[in-house]
């Protein structure tokens, strides 16, 4: 197994709905794939180091119906342009999966072409499934042939022929070499032959032993196809399902019950690193899937404090719409732009940025055991643990907060890393704890011994406070009714301390605390009046940090006097 994957967190884009690509391939090269260089910092804000694209290679329409594996669809670029982009990517930490669809291509696969062309002479009549000149295809063309799934304008590829897993497997070395890719998601992995997986196996690991090999399975076992012969891991549509409907029936028993089966001492794929997502570009949005949208962050935190990997479909992260219909699938695969993220939903991006930190920082959230610990219709308490390190995952889908009883053993005191550093003494092996409604806790076990002030200075810079969404220049500028103040605030906010600070209109004031909001996850300043009326007050840490103007100049809002 790829260790690199347990420590990863997924982004997975669609690439020719990402970048608005018209719907049947023109011929003409765009290079519109360029602008997820511009997501980057947005990516890191979410501690996304792994991205999954999506069909990139050659095709008429969609991606799945390739017509040549080795050159970069026009619409996206060209073979250079996302060798770059690659090469970027990598710079900042991010690993890249592509999508290998090797089960069928599409009618304008070369080969294909060939046959059409040639008819019973062509020398790759053998490369396609059940291909034969006994009858005529729904397209009409003299011969038959094998439609993945009854799609006709998908050709199923013959897997037993030699020649045609040569040029499979040639175009992944083509990949590794030229793009340097780390992955591979394959496509409907349980309509393919499983020595087809053997083999690709055999050369990606012999490429690089880390190489990941994850497979798209729907039902069965995961076993029969994650395996030390065949690939690392599967999606976990299981999971998927479990995850939205226990939170939209307000039963905890659903996902929990998957959750032990698959993962706790005797789960069937307890040594499996599976791959966890709330929706891709086959299912409805989360979105439009989750009933009550206060639900979106427990469903976020369960996905990454449950066993396996997890990976966020592209502008979900915004808690976009977007469902399915009998005719198309467009409305799950929309053109983004950072400037159209709705700021409304930038907590659920500082939720996941949090909930990233937490899985790099505690091994336990990557690599441990799964064990349920209480389970009710609305609360769900379960513990991730390795031999030196205990999480506890508290949830609580009701509208109230909850006191939660339970029994948790090997230490006195539990410390919430998610919310608000709240602590909870643990005496003869029980505890109580605290769930604010339509929340969750993650909750470290520990002997006293473990200081959340220092952990929330480690953990500060790599959860970035939300990113501006990029705007048009012409828009930056003031209007007519905006004063000069009102665009001053791109000074570099200084760092928080404890202590005494002057106001610029006179008064003092001391920093009693750095508090988190519970709504918004936005750092915010407790703040109390010193030398006359004592009154407290709260201000958003950007706010209380930022300059103002005062007779022309630009002065610090709070200025730090000393910490006495």
């Amino acid at each position: 197994m790829s260790q690199w994957v347990n420590n990863s967190v997924f982004y997975h884009i669609y690439p020719l709905g990402f970048c608005g690509c018209p719907e049947y391939n023109d011929g003409k090269v765009e290079y519109r794939l360029d602008k997820v260089l511009n997501w980057i910092p947005h990516l890191k804000e979410m501690g996304i180091n792994a991205i999954y694209f999506g069909p990139v290679f050659q095709s008429k329409k969609h991606g799945y119906d390739t017509s040549d594996y080795y050159t970069i669809d026009c619409r996206l670029g060209d073979n250079a342009s996302f060798k770059h982009i690659c090469e970027e990517l990598h710079k900042n930490g991010i690993r890249i999966v592509l999508d290998g669809v090797f089960n069928h291509v599409g009618r304008d696969f070369w080969a294909f072409k060939d046959v059409q062309h040639n008819g019973d002479c062509s020398q790759y009549c053998g490369w396609f499934q059940n291909l034969n000149f006994g009858g005529r295809s729904p397209y009409n063309d003299p011969f038959w042939y094998e439609g993945w799934s009854g799609h006709y304008d998908l050709v199923k590829l013959n897997l037993h022929n030699q020649a045609v897993v040569d040029h499979l497997i040639g175009a992944v070395d083509m990949w590794i070499n030229e793009f340097g890719i780390d992955g591979l998601r394959l496509d409907a992995a349980d309509c393919i032959e499983p020595n087809f997986f053997r083999t690709l196996r055999k050369f990606c690991k012999g490429k690089n032993p880390d190489f990941w090999l994850m497979g798209e399975i729907i039902h069965g076992d995961y076993n029969r196809w994650a395996n030390p012969e065949m690939m690392d891991s599967v999606t976990n549509y299981e999971c998927y399902k479990g995850i939205y409907s226990s939170h939209n029936d307000k039963n905890y028993f659903e996902i929990a019950h998957s959750l032990q089966r698959q993962f706790a001492n005797g789960g069937i794929y307890q040594n499996l690193c599976l791959y966890n997502f709330l929706d891709n570009h086959d299912v409805n949005r989360i979105g439009s899937t989750i009933r009550n949208i206060n639900h979106i962050n427990n469903v976020y935190t369960v996905m990454f404090t449950m066993p396996g990997v997890p990976s966020i479909y592209y502008g979900s992260e915004w808690s976009i719409e977007g469902k399915r219909t009998r005719e198309s699938d467009d409305m799950l695969r929309p053109c983004l732009e950072l400037s159209a993220a709705d700021h409304a939903k930038r907590s659920v991006v500082a939720h996941i940025g949090k909930l990233s930190s937490l899985r790099k920082h505690f091994s336990a959230l990557c690599f441990g055991k799964y064990e349920n610990i209480i389970i009710r219709n609305e609360q769900l308490v379960f513990k991730r643990f390795t031999g030196d390190q205990t999480i506890v995952v508290a949830l609580n889908v009701n509208d109230n907060e909850y006191w939660m009883d339970f029994s948790i053993n090997g230490g006195c005191m539990l410390t919430d890393l998610l919310i608000d550093g709240a602590e909870y003494r643990v005496e003869n092996n029980h505890t109580s704890v605290c769930i604010p409604g339509n929340s969750a806790r993650v909750l470290l076990l520990h002997n006293g011994d473990f200081d959340y002030r220092k952990f929330m200075g480690e953990i500060s810079n790599e959860i970035p406070e939300p990113i501006e969404t990029p705007i048009n220049k012409q828009s930056e500028q003031p209007t007519e009714n905006q004063t000069a103040s009102e665009n001053i605030n791109d000074e570099k906010p200084f760092e928080i301390k404890y202590g005494k600070y002057h106001h610029f209109k006179g008064k003092e004031y001391a920093v009693l605390s750095i508090a988190t909001d519970s709504e918004t996850l936005e750092k915010v300043v407790v703040y109390k009046q010193l030398y006359g009326d004592g009154n407290i007050w709260v201000r958003t840490a950007k706010n209380f940090s930022e300059f103002v103007e005062v007779d022309g100049r630009k002065v610090r809002r709070f200025e730090y006097i000393d910490n006495e």
